[in-house]
């Protein structure tokens, strides 16, 4: 029919290759990476563990690499023409290892910031960054948690599988999206906190405010890009055996 015609060329006319696309992705998360490792070493004076600044400057770049740009490379992992055969267990356990690496890094930024908070005799846990970051890292261990029990352990029914994989599919997508919601607010807070004298005060807009601002609008790309991807119909892995598949393909009339 006329309909299914003009269905089938909407779905079909913005055909970008998936590898080109994952590696310009690939490209744009080491770049957030870079930046905001320049942006600590350079304007911020570097790294440390004596809980001082220093120790802070961890925080951003653990977070950026591990709850974005990591987590953002783990929910891709099944949008591989190569996992769409063969045994599915190698890409289940790469899939849980890179998000596994995302949650340590993320622990490990979380002790950073509260180590220089109290070292500072700053309080925790007093801005929207703070309780929006917090939280997210909470979901992100459920999600994980929920995941391997579901997924990787063999007790798992098929039924339970095939019920809980549409929310563990929603629930990555909004932990990426809260990341990078907790990402840009938290470098507008440091942003307000630190240039705030003489010269170097926000509204001039130094070179440093222009650099991080970039940044965060580069972290904003990625993480929407990452979510087009996951969405897009045509990259996602062909699974007969799950119910919930075989409703998707029959409402793409597949």
């Amino acid at each position: 029919s006329l309909a299914h015609r003009c269905h089938h060329r909407s779905t079909a006319m913005p055909d970008v290759p998936f590898l080109p696309f994952c590696a310009f992705l690939g490209t744009l998360g080491l770049l957030c990476v870079a930046m905001v490792g320049t942006w600590c070493q350079h304007w911020r004076g570097g790294f440390s563990l004596d809980g001082s600044s220093r120790t802070f400057n961890w925080h951003p770049v653990l977070m950026v690499t591990g709850l974005v740009v990591l987590y953002g490379a783990a929910a891709l992992v099944y949008r591989i023409p190569n996992t769409w055969s063969g045994p599915k267990l190698p890409w289940k356990v790469l899939h849980g290892g890179l998000a596994f690496g995302a949650f340590v890094l993320t622990v490990l930024g979380l002790a950073a910031v509260f180590r220089f908070h109290n070292s500072q005799g700053t309080p925790n846990m007093y801005s929207l960054h703070s309780w929006m970051g917090l939280a997210t890292v909470l979901l992100f261990s459920c999600q994980w948690a929920a995941g391997f029990g579901a997924f990787l352990l063999p007790w798992a029914p098929a039924w339970l599988r095939a019920l809980y994989k549409p929310i563990h599919v929603f629930f990555g997508s909004s932990i990426l999206m809260l990341s990078v919601a907790s990402c840009v607010s938290g470098i507008n807070e440091k942003l307000f906190f630190s240039l705030k004298n003489g010269t170097m005060e926000y509204k001039l807009l130094p070179a440093e405010a222009v650099f991080a601002n970039t940044l965060g609008l580069l972290i904003l790309i990625f993480g929407v890009l990452v979510v087009a991807a996951l969405a897009r119909p045509s990259w996602k892995r062909p699974d007969s055996d799950s119910p919930d598949s075989r409703q998707v393909q029959d409402a793409l009339g597949g």
